[in-house]
Protein backbone atom coordinates (compact mmCIF):
# COMPACT_ATOMS: atom_id res chain seq x y z
CA UNK A 1 0.00 0.00 0.00
CA UNK A 2 3.22 2.13 1.22
CA UNK A 3 4.38 1.82 -2.42
CA UNK A 4 1.15 2.42 -4.19
CA UNK A 5 0.94 6.39 -2.49
CA UNK A 6 4.52 7.03 -3.27
CA UNK A 7 4.22 6.09 -7.03
CA UNK A 8 0.63 7.72 -7.39
CA UNK A 9 2.13 10.75 -5.99
CA UNK A 10 5.55 10.48 -8.47
CA UNK A 11 3.20 9.92 -11.28
CA UNK A 12 0.74 13.49 -9.88
CA UNK A 13 4.43 15.44 -9.91
CA UNK A 14 6.06 14.39 -13.22
CA UNK A 15 2.61 15.11 -14.99
CA UNK A 16 1.86 18.17 -13.27
CA UNK A 17 5.78 19.09 -14.52
CA UNK A 18 4.92 18.20 -18.02
CA UNK A 19 2.07 20.18 -17.52
CA UNK A 20 3.92 23.41 -16.97
CA UNK A 21 6.64 22.54 -18.99
CA UNK A 22 4.27 22.38 -21.88
CA UNK A 23 2.89 26.05 -20.18
CA UNK A 24 6.13 27.64 -20.99
CA UNK A 25 7.29 25.74 -24.04
CA UNK A 26 6.73 28.16 -26.33
CA UNK A 27 7.49 31.55 -24.00
CA UNK A 28 10.17 33.98 -25.81
CA UNK A 29 13.73 33.22 -24.86
CA UNK A 30 15.91 36.30 -24.37
CA UNK A 31 17.79 37.30 -26.56
CA UNK A 32 21.80 35.82 -26.74
CA UNK A 33 24.39 35.29 -29.23
CA UNK A 34 21.28 33.95 -31.63
CA UNK A 35 18.22 36.56 -31.48
CA UNK A 36 14.87 35.80 -31.81
CA UNK A 37 12.48 32.77 -31.34
CA UNK A 38 10.49 30.49 -28.91
CA UNK A 39 12.95 27.34 -27.28
CA UNK A 40 10.86 24.77 -29.39
CA UNK A 41 11.42 26.85 -32.50
CA UNK A 42 14.03 26.34 -34.46
CA UNK A 43 15.43 29.17 -36.74
CA UNK A 44 18.08 29.30 -39.50
CA UNK A 45 21.48 29.22 -39.12
CA UNK A 46 23.29 32.59 -40.05
CA UNK A 47 25.07 32.81 -43.11
CA UNK A 48 28.62 31.37 -43.20
CA UNK A 49 31.80 33.87 -43.24
CA UNK A 50 33.46 34.05 -46.33
CA UNK A 51 37.02 33.23 -46.74
CA UNK A 52 38.97 36.39 -46.56
CA UNK A 53 40.45 37.81 -49.57
CA UNK A 54 43.44 39.28 -48.02
CA UNK A 55 47.01 38.13 -49.28
CA UNK A 56 49.56 36.37 -47.45
CA UNK A 57 49.87 35.24 -43.68
CA UNK A 58 48.37 36.95 -41.03
CA UNK A 59 50.69 38.31 -38.13
CA UNK A 60 49.86 36.50 -35.11
CA UNK A 61 49.01 38.10 -31.99
CA UNK A 62 50.71 36.29 -29.54
CA UNK A 63 53.87 33.97 -28.95
CA UNK A 64 52.77 30.71 -29.72
CA UNK A 65 49.89 31.17 -31.86
CA UNK A 66 48.58 28.48 -33.95
CA UNK A 67 48.92 30.55 -37.40
CA UNK A 68 45.18 30.63 -39.16
CA UNK A 69 44.64 28.73 -42.25
CA UNK A 70 44.80 31.47 -45.02
CA UNK A 71 42.86 28.76 -47.35
CA UNK A 72 39.64 27.78 -47.99
CA UNK A 73 39.36 23.54 -46.14
CA UNK A 74 35.93 22.33 -47.12
CA UNK A 75 35.99 18.98 -47.55
CA UNK A 76 39.51 18.40 -46.14
CA UNK A 77 39.17 15.51 -44.97
CA UNK A 78 41.20 15.02 -41.76
CA UNK A 79 40.39 11.91 -39.76
CA UNK A 80 42.62 8.79 -38.36
CA UNK A 81 42.80 7.84 -41.68
CA UNK A 82 43.61 10.29 -43.61
CA UNK A 83 45.44 14.37 -43.23
CA UNK A 84 44.38 16.28 -46.32
CA UNK A 85 46.64 19.36 -44.59
CA UNK A 86 49.88 17.08 -45.41
CA UNK A 87 49.22 16.62 -48.90
CA UNK A 88 50.82 20.52 -49.13
CA UNK A 89 52.44 20.68 -45.40
CA UNK A 90 54.19 17.88 -44.82
CA UNK A 91 58.21 17.94 -45.37
CA UNK A 92 58.61 16.00 -48.27
CA UNK A 93 55.73 18.28 -50.20
CA UNK A 94 56.02 21.56 -49.10
CA UNK A 95 58.72 22.74 -51.26
CA UNK A 96 56.98 21.49 -54.05
CA UNK A 97 53.46 22.72 -53.19
CA UNK A 98 54.78 26.32 -51.81
CA UNK A 99 53.68 26.23 -48.44
CA UNK A 100 54.97 26.31 -45.13
CA UNK A 101 55.77 22.80 -43.93
CA UNK A 102 54.45 21.82 -40.48
CA UNK A 103 56.27 23.39 -37.53
CA UNK A 104 59.54 20.87 -36.11
CA UNK A 105 57.25 21.00 -32.73
CA UNK A 106 54.83 18.98 -34.67
CA UNK A 107 57.06 16.61 -34.92
CA UNK A 108 57.72 16.30 -31.17
CA UNK A 109 55.48 13.83 -28.34
CA UNK A 110 54.53 14.89 -24.86
CA UNK A 111 58.15 13.97 -23.77
CA UNK A 112 59.80 15.95 -26.48
CA UNK A 113 61.00 12.84 -28.04
CA UNK A 114 61.84 13.67 -31.19
CA UNK A 115 59.40 11.76 -34.17
CA UNK A 116 59.75 10.65 -38.00
CA UNK A 117 55.72 12.06 -38.60
CA UNK A 118 53.67 14.15 -37.37
CA UNK A 119 52.69 13.40 -33.64
CA UNK A 120 49.22 11.95 -33.07
CA UNK A 121 48.76 14.65 -30.91
CA UNK A 122 49.19 17.05 -33.43
CA UNK A 123 48.07 15.54 -36.57
CA UNK A 124 43.96 16.38 -35.69
CA UNK A 125 45.17 20.39 -37.34
CA UNK A 126 41.87 22.00 -36.55
CA UNK A 127 42.15 22.20 -32.97
CA UNK A 128 44.56 24.54 -33.24
CA UNK A 129 44.20 26.10 -36.49
CA UNK A 130 41.16 28.17 -37.95
CA UNK A 131 40.74 29.65 -41.48
CA UNK A 132 40.43 32.59 -41.69
CA UNK A 133 37.39 34.36 -42.39
CA UNK A 134 35.46 38.12 -42.42
CA UNK A 135 33.31 37.42 -40.28
CA UNK A 136 31.85 40.30 -38.48
CA UNK A 137 32.65 39.47 -34.83
CA UNK A 138 29.31 38.55 -32.15
CA UNK A 139 30.43 40.19 -29.09
CA UNK A 140 32.88 43.04 -28.51
CA UNK A 141 36.55 42.38 -28.33
CA UNK A 142 39.26 44.53 -26.37
CA UNK A 143 42.13 42.13 -27.03
CA UNK A 144 45.29 43.61 -27.42
CA UNK A 145 48.22 42.23 -29.45
CA UNK A 146 51.86 41.71 -27.42
CA UNK A 147 52.63 44.62 -29.03
CA UNK A 148 50.28 46.89 -28.52
CA UNK A 149 50.71 45.66 -24.58
CA UNK A 150 54.14 46.35 -24.96
CA UNK A 151 53.22 50.09 -26.30
CA UNK A 152 50.78 51.10 -23.66
CA UNK A 153 53.89 49.83 -21.11
CA UNK A 154 56.31 52.14 -22.36
CA UNK A 155 53.83 54.84 -22.81
CA UNK A 156 52.79 54.61 -19.05
CA UNK A 157 56.53 54.51 -17.75
CA UNK A 158 57.23 57.73 -19.83
CA UNK A 159 54.70 59.33 -18.50
CA UNK A 160 56.20 58.26 -14.81
CA UNK A 161 59.33 59.46 -15.41
CA UNK A 162 60.35 63.17 -14.27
Amino acid sequence: MKWLTILGLSSALVLAGLVVAEEHRDAPAPDGLRPGGTVSQTLPAPPMAGQSREPGREVLNYPEQPPVIPHDIRDYQVDRRSNRCLTCHSRSEAVEAGAPMVSVTHFMDRDKQVLAAVSPDRYFCTQCHVPQTNAVPIVGNSFLTVDEVLGEMAREREGDEP
